[in-house]
Formats: structure tokens, C-alpha cells, sequence
């Protein structure tokens, strides 16, 4: 989590600063990113860059949070009484139609690819009904494959729907 430091910067300094992070783990692993090409992408001193964040760890946690939070921010989770396999697929087909090309594109593909191993499990929460546990599991499946791979991605979608349509049975 960023600092307190971090949050009580001006917006514009904020957005800076994410632009660095993004720019630098969009284009380099965790593994190989730098604090150095950061701060002198967001015009900042190195040590102010530990004044707003622990490690590069915690900066790419960071912008990876709210990566996901803008990703999401359109899609409502499902969570519903009533499970919908079509739902399900339309959310995720329309996901990955709205996310291709967008500005965290290379980032999560990146994420896959080379960083998601070198972070910590998010839980999911144990209250969510099992069928809904096993389509969002799916759906970040299908989602990860075809980040991966996108000329793969009619093929897994339509592995995807044949297997939500085994759940609704």
C-alpha cells in the first residue's frame, strides 16, 4: 500500500508518478524494473520514492491495484441469486473485447506472463456460492489464456461457454 506521504500528494503528481510505474512495468518485469528509470520518468527523487512506497514491490502492487480497479469498473460482479452461464460468458467476451488495446493492456499481459507468480495469493472470499466460485475462476482462467495467446481467443472462449454450460446443468 502506498503511504500516507503518496495520498497526500497533489493529483497531478499522483498521476505522474502511476504514469512512471505504469510505463516502467509495462515495458520491464518486476524482476528487472528500476527505481532509477521511475523516478526519473516521474521527475521525482529516488528518495522520495521511498517516502511513497516500501519497495518496487509494493509500487507495482500499487499500480496493479488500480489497474484492476479501472479494469473493473465497468463490469459488475456476478454474485447473483440466480447463476447464468450466459451472463458469465457475454461479461467475459465483452472484458476481453473492451481491455485489448487499452492503456493496461501490456501490463497485465506482463502480470501473466512474468509477475504474478512473484506476489502474494489475493483470498477469495469463502461466502461466495460454489458455482459462482468455479465461473469466476474460469472467467480469470479464460481471461489469462487469452492475454497469453490472443489468437487463441475464439478457442477459449468457446471452451469457456461449454464448461459454464456444464455448471448450469
Amino acid at each position: 500500500m502506498p503511504s500516507s506521504t503518496f495520498e497526500n500528494l497533489s493529483s497531478d503528481k499522483q498521476k505522474r508518478i502511476m504514469a512512471a510505474l505504469l510505463t516502467e512495468f509495462s515495458t520491464h518485469s518486476l524482476a528487472d524494473a528500476q527505481v532509477a528509470r521511475i523516478v526519473k520518468a516521474a521527475g521525482i527523487a529516488r528518495g522520495a520514492f521511498y517516502k511513497y512506497f516500501d519497495d518496487l514491490t509494493d509500487a507495482y502492487q500499487t499500480l496493479y491495484r488500480q489497474a484492476m480497479q479501472e479494469i473493473h469498473r465497468d463490469f459488475s460482479s456476478q454474485g447473483t441469486a440466480q447463476f447464468s452461464a450466459e451472463s458469465y460468458y457475454q461479461a467475459v467476451s465483452a472484458f476481453v473485447d473492451h481491455f485489448s488495446g487499452s492503456q493496461y493492456d501490456q501490463l497485465v499481459r506482463r502480470h501473466y506472463g512474468e509477475n504474478e507468480s512473484l506476489l502474494p495469493e489475493t483470498p477469495i472470499s469463502v461466502d461466495l456460492p460454489v458455482v459462482d466460485w468455479a465461473a469466476m475462476t474460469l472467467s480469470h482462467a479464460t481471461i489469462k489464456e487469452i492475454m497469453l495467446a490472443p489468437a487463441n481467443r475464439d478457442a477459449a472462449l468457446d471452451r469457456f461457454r461449454q464448461a459454464l454450460q456444464h455448471l448450469e446443468e
